[in-house]
């Protein structure tokens, strides 16, 4: 995934706050691609977005329609790059099949992968670390991505469960609900009713990004922008947010891709 000018939150919004509509881009082979234009009265610069082929504009309140055709035309090859870079990228790495023997990302480190025939499909993290698969030799991609889906999301929960005692007691109050799924540009969200969201992409890499992305949404508890009292609340809270940031800014797109590989569709 591409991203210009850009951080994967999103801040609570009332309903209907966004207006979309869609915009043609020219490519330089002569070719068009769809842009989903998003005006958001609470973005305060434009920004582009490249995920799974599909590009996304953001217009700040201030921005005019033809603002954003400029700044379309001005970073056009960069949208084409990174469409390129992620075509290429699906075509290097098959879909997870029977056998495979890894590695599989998680916390950060890849873990070998250890198959047994079964009837039924399930995933395990055994004592050593390695992932096990059981699953019939003939299983689909699409059935062992689940699998291996319901594990990271239970290890997720798991982290997830033990970091939130840490910082609870520092907040007004809990967030009402908590889903974890994979999310096509964001990291997290916090919905206007409380409702938590993360990435399940961030359990491939280090705990600590996943921490910081856990304390950017919670702070959101208390400041429903990204004011300097926010980042001052972030701050206070988890000081090396900044490092964890660049992390997901730069690496994160690859673990976005390689979730996507590995759940080939199963989730």
């Amino acid at each position: 995934m591409g991203r210009l000018v850009s951080d994967m939150f999103r801040i609570p919004r009332r309903r209907n706050a966004l207006q979309r509509d869609a915009v043609p881009l020219r490519l330089q082979d002569g070719s068009l691609r769809e842009v989903l234009r998003v005006r958001d009265p609470r973005a305060r610069r434009m920004r582009l977005t490249v995920c799974e082929g599909r590009v996304r504009l953001t217009l700040p309140r201030w921005a005019s329609a033809r603002d954003g055709d400029a700044f379309l035309r001005q970073h056009r090859a960069w949208v084409e790059q990174q469409l390129l870079a992620q075509e290429r990228s699906a075509r290097e790495r098959p879909p997870l099949c029977f056998g495979d023997p890894g590695p599989v990302p998680l916390r950060g480190t890849g873990r070998r992968l250890q198959w047994n025939e079964g009837l039924f499909a399930r995933a395990d993290l055994a004592g050593d670390g390695a992932i096990v698969l059981t699953a019939p030799r003939s299983a689909a991609g699409a059935t062992l991505g689940a699998a291996l889906g319901a594990l990271l999301e239970a290890e997720a929960r798991r982290d997830i469960g033990q970091l939130l005692p840490r910082y609870l007691p520092t907040l007004p109050r809990a967030p009402l609900s908590m889903r974890i799924r994979p999310l096509s540009s964001l990291w997290g969200s916090l919905s206007a009713r409380d409702g938590l969201s993360l990435d399940l992409a961030l359990v491939l890499g280090p705990p600590a990004a996943l921490e910081y992305v856990l304390v950017h949404e919670l702070c959101h508890l208390l400041h429903g922008d990204h004011s300097p009292r926010f980042w001052g609340a972030v701050e206070a809270r988890f000081p090396g947010w900044r490092a964890q940031r660049d992390f997901l800014r730069t690496e994160g797109p690859a673990l976005k891709t390689e979730l996507r590989r590995l759940l080939a569709n199963g989730r």
